[in-house]
């Protein structure tokens, strides 16, 4: 299981320290939720920050960009030349999600769609074959600390479905990824459903222990 921390609940008084920490306790991905305040209501960072992050942590961290933004055809290579190894669109913002993959992927990035909650996941399986991740979204996009939708375990399983059956056509593998409301005590779940990749946010950076705990109770839940 892949553990990609949200740096949207970090300190973002001081983000380079709080990404450093969660690195430090062995992580190599940070989750970057990018959000533009019309696509979602809230608005958090661009370019400009992700580029001061980047040279602020050097190169081996995985920068795994989540773009709530209505303008990723027009702008999603100012992300990947500031550092962005990943770029996840979403197929509800996106006009020609085929032809937008295709150029994400052809600039040298990593990319994937984003489903949200009543987005259906058909809408995923018409790229499937040029992705390397789907994001299933089980909180609505916008604000972290919200609660986990257990609807969108059917929308997973069927996901889980699809790419065994691309992979054992020989075609590529894709990492099922879950963002919203992942705890300690529904992570394990999550990976009995097929997923392998989780981000991370409140359960990660709060004031109640330090990160390398909390990763502690993660790692052990996901081991029972």
């Amino acid at each position: 299981m892949i553990i990609a921390p949200s740096v949207l609940t970090a300190d973002l008084a001081d983000l380079a320290k709080s990404c450093q920490q969660a690195i430090d306790s062995g992580l190599d991905w940070l989750h970057l939720d990018v959000m533009d305040g019309n696509f979602v209501p809230n608005l958090t960072f661009g370019p400009p920050v992700i580029r001061s992050l980047r040279n602020a942590l050097g190169p081996e961290p995985y920068f795994d960009a989540h773009l709530m933004i209505s303008n990723a055809e027009q702008c999603f290579q100012d992300y990947i030349d500031a550092g962005c190894n990943h770029l996840s669109v979403h197929v509800e913002a996106a006009t020609h999600l085929h032809r937008l993959v295709t150029a994400i992927r052809a600039a040298g990035a990593g990319v994937g769609v984003v489903l949200n909650p009543g987005t259906p996941v058909d809408a995923a399986l018409e790229v499937l074959s040029e992705l390397d991740l789907v994001l299933v979204m089980s909180v609505n996009p916008g604000f972290g600390g919200q609660s986990f939708i257990p609807a969108v375990e059917q929308k997973i399983r069927k996901l889980k479905v699809a790419i065994d059956e691309q992979v054992a056509a020989g075609g590529r593998t894709v990492q099922i990824q879950v963002d919203g409301g992942v705890k300690a005590h529904n992570i394990g779940m999550l990976q009995d459903w097929g997923v392998g990749n989780c981000v991370v946010g409140s359960g990660l950076f709060n004031d109640k222990a330090s990160i390398q705990e909390n990763l502690n109770i993660i790692q052990t839940a996901l081991q029972q």
